[in-house]
């Protein structure tokens, strides 16, 4: 049992240490005698240094800074050389994988798949350690016929320089089959070029002409040649290509570096914004169609896309008429139905091709006359003509007939097919 002086004692004890731990904190009630204390003992500078934050600069110091840039470098560097040597065995892997899955697709006959040397053999990657071409996955991929448009395209690409223009142009690679195009010029086609004084010595100016039928158009290298030659300023031709040659294996990309331009009304404009000779054919593919039977007549000039320029531009047009390329490649049928997936307008039937397959591809040595007729200039309509769709057919039709009266005074003179 204990007393009641033993309790007030114990109590007065309690109170004593309660209040030396809390101090006199206002939220502390006093422990009454007889009674437990309510509040546990807290130490405060013990919770302080325990949770609270020391005071101080938060920021190492620049010898921390230093001696922990010095024990980072190397796990940074041994880490940079572990991702690329696992790069490295990820490529190689790879290779071995396309490799693997080309020979099987070539395996074809059931026997023993050979091992490919790319490049005409030796070591992978050819004697001058460039890699393959392209490697096919699979047999879909080779008989895919965006492969070959890959394939085509990149070998189009190679040797070429860095001196183009925006469009493509490589004067070099032009000037290297130059004497070719002269020697067609001069000896081959033999072309009459009349009217070259209509073209201006300067500025831009619109070539508007017929189109020849036959596999392969060459009436715009031919004129472009034809103009350089006989100009006296000498001037660069520019003539734009219809869309589907550049789909072709290798003719899109030859074609824009000896100086054709890919047609449309972009295009089109940015070669007359800068001063430059530009030659079209409204007569487009329909034209590149014509079957022996309808040659020299005139087909639908489009929606007059050409008249809207040289309103937009104020661009002087010229009628041109070409008479002798026509008989070149006689067109005596065309296969459409089959070639949409080639991405051809039609295959052309000729009287030596495909019979006498690339041979047959060959033109004809015909006489050429081209002729040229005064400028006609629309500068009195101004640039808001050309949303005026009457007015830019009727003037679409009076330039359309002015090339047929030019050819049809061309066929009256002429003799021969082959002397002229």
């Amino acid at each position: 049992m204990t007393t009641e002086e033993d309790q007030g004692r114990t109590g007065g004890s309690n109170g004593t240490s309660t209040g030396t731990s809390t101090g006199t904190s206002a939220g502390t009630q006093p422990d009454l005698p007889g009674s437990r204390p309510l509040v546990p003992s807290i130490d405060v500078e013990e919770e302080e240094a325990r949770y609270l934050a020391p005071i101080g600069p938060t920021e190492p110091s620049e010898a921390r800074k230093a001696q922990s840039s010095a024990a980072q470098a190397p796990a940074m560097s041994e880490t940079a050389e572990e991702l690329e040597r696992q790069i490295r065995e990820l490529e190689a892997r790879l290779k071995g994988m396309l490799s693997a899955a080309g020979d099987r697709a070539v395996d074809t006959g059931g026997g023993p798949s050979t091992e490919r040397s790319p490049r005409g053999g030796g070591a992978p990657g050819g004697a001058a350690g460039e890699p393959p071409l392209s490697e096919p996955g699979a047999a879909r991929d080779v008989l895919s016929t965006d492969f070959y448009l890959r394939q085509w395209g990149r070998a189009g690409m190679r040797s070429r320089l860095e001196e183009v223009d925006e469009f493509g142009f490589d004067p070099k690679y032009e000037a290297r089959y130059r004497p070719l195009f002269d020697f067609l010029h001069k000896h081959y086609f033999r072309i009459d070029l009349e009217g070259i004084e209509h073209i201006p010595g300067e500025g831009r100016c619109l070539v508007v002409s017929n189109h020849s039928g036959g596999p392969i158009p060459y009436d715009g290298l031919m004129l472009r040649t034809a103009v350089r030659r006989e100009h006296p300023e000498q001037r660069e031709l520019r003539w734009l290509a219809e869309d589907f040659v550049y789909y072709l294996p290798f003719a899109g990309t030859i074609m824009n570096r000896l100086g054709a331009v890919r047609a449309c009304p972009e295009n089109a404009e940015r070669l007359l914004a800068g001063e430059r000779l530009v030659a079209v054919f409204p007569e487009g593919v329909q034209g590149i169609g014509k079957l022996y039977k309808d040659r020299y007549r005139l087909q639908r000039f489009g929606r007059g896309g050409f008249i809207r320029l040289c309103l937009r531009t104020r661009t002087p047009l010229v009628p041109c008429a070409i008479v002798g390329a026509e008989e070149t490649n006689p067109l005596l049928y065309r296969i459409e139905h089959v070639t949409r997936v080639l991405g051809i307008p039609y295959l052309p039937v000729t009287a030596t091709f495909p019979a006498l397959g690339p041979l047959g591809l060959v033109p004809a040595p015909t006489k050429w006359k081209i002729r040229l007729a005064e400028p006609m200039h629309f500068d009195a309509y101004g640039p808001e003509a050309a949303d005026d769709q009457i007015l830019v057919r009727r003037l679409a039709e009076r330039v359309r007939a002015t090339i047929q009266g030019l050819i049809d005074d061309t066929l009256a003179t002429r003799k021969s097919i082959w002397f002229g």
